[in-house]
């Protein structure tokens, strides 16, 4: 997982628990949702690791999980290292994009906050990188920021996003330059080019599981 465009590296504890609706939740529900599917001693690949807080939960939920979390930022893999603890014997970290991914094949999959962060023409390759890394049947979690991409409507739910996750009192200037920075650097797409690209990189059964305000989050299988 990867901070938003205005959180640096050293609030990001602190940051998505108060931007993401039901963030503890969410970690909850996936891993539920890779339970269904998953043996025990299944192997999951993480997409945008960096902080470690999905893949601290993740470890927490079952004790016989292996992990191998990916992502671009050097300094968010060292953070996600002191979070996992007493977990870190089970994973295993790689900084990069996808590509960097062990080939697997992997049980699972996830990639929790990140997807915003991808350019749009990257998209679909990315999705097909993680679908040829995973069994056959293995579910794949993926949840980030969309919603409507016409106006008015994009722009009102970008007001309500840096709205929900600023801190009481931000100076509206603060303000104004969160919501030009989501506008101009997020890759934000509506949910149902979400789902339709999902079927279009190879999964199956796409499933809507969380809606959380400018927050979706869907599960699907490879």
């Amino acid at each position: 997982m990867r901070p938003s465009a205005f959180l640096a590296t050293s609030s990001y504890a602190e940051g998505p628990p108060r931007q993401v609706p039901g963030f503890s939740g969410l970690h909850r529900m996936t891993s539920l949702l890779l339970a269904e599917r998953m043996p025990t001693t299944g192997r999951v690949l993480v997409l945008g690791a960096g902080g470690g807080l999905e893949l601290k939960a993740f470890a927490d939920f079952n004790p016989d999980w292996s992990f191998d979390g990916v992502d671009p930022s050097a300094d968010m893999l060292r953070q996600a290292g002191q979070v996992v603890g007493e977990h870190a014997a089970r994973i295993r970290l790689h900084q990069g994009y996808v590509y960097s991914a062990p080939e697997g094949p992997f049980e699972a999959a996830t990639s929790l906050l990140t997807f915003h962060f991808i350019p749009r023409e990257q998209r679909l390759e990315t999705l097909r990188q993680i679908h040829r890394r995973l069994r056959p049947g293995a579910p794949f979690i993926v949840a980030h920021i969309s919603f409507p991409q016409s106006e008015p409507e994009r722009s009102i739910w970008i007001a309500r996003h840096v709205a929900f996750g600023a801190p009481d009192g931000t100076d509206p200037r603060q303000l104004e330059s969160s919501r030009q920075a989501i506008a101009t650097r997020l890759s934000i797409l509506a949910p149902e080019e979400e789902e339709a690209m999902l079927h279009e990189a190879g999964f199956s059964h796409v499933s809507l599981f969380y809606a959380g305000f400018s927050f979706k989050g869907w599960v699907s299988y490879a």
